[in-house]
């Protein structure tokens, strides 16, 4: 919580128009929004934590669990289902033994689902800690894996 603290420290006279930001603040510093940080936020701009958790809901943004240290995002938009991602997804849950939304026991890996990642033209594509990998197949997404696991 010293983190958290040091944090709300910057921000000694805000208001609850600094929500966004000082919650973006403490994700960027802890991998997330825990429970204890919501709360110590909410007393310290006088918010319900139901205000917080809402606000922090709405965006897409917010994490409330703890990433790994290979934050896999893979886009389910159009051309990557039509191209495949489905067939992608599956094996990735299958291959980490994790479903999407969720970090792996040992802290190495997380899957993130998302609407669209922006890069059409590279379809299927995942992003690994913002690298992006395109024209996927079952046989590269291994190989990217296997990879991830022999620099842990």
């Amino acid at each position: 919580m010293a983190m958290v603290e040091s944090i709300l420290k910057k921000y000694h006279s805000s208001k609850r128009d600094q929500l966004i930001p000082i919650l973006q603040a403490i994700q960027e510093a802890q991998g997330f929004l825990s429970r204890e940080s919501i709360i110590r936020v909410g007393e310290f701009l006088n918010l319900p934590v139901s205000k917080i958790y809402g606000v922090a809901t709405f965006y897409n943004q917010f994490r409330f669990k703890a990433i790994g240290k290979y934050h896999v995002m893979i886009c389910r938009g159009t051309a990557c289902h039509v191209k495949g991602s489905k067939s992608i997804l599956e094996l990735l849950e299958e291959n980490l033994q994790i479903k999407a939304g969720d970090t792996s026991r040992d802290g190495l890996f997380s899957i993130e689902v998302v609407a669209c990642i922006g890069a059409c033209g590279l379809a299927p594509v995942i992003s690994i800690n913002g690298e992006f990998h395109g024209h996927l197949t079952k046989e590269k997404l291994i190989t990217l894996l296997d990879e991830c696991r022999k620099n842990k």
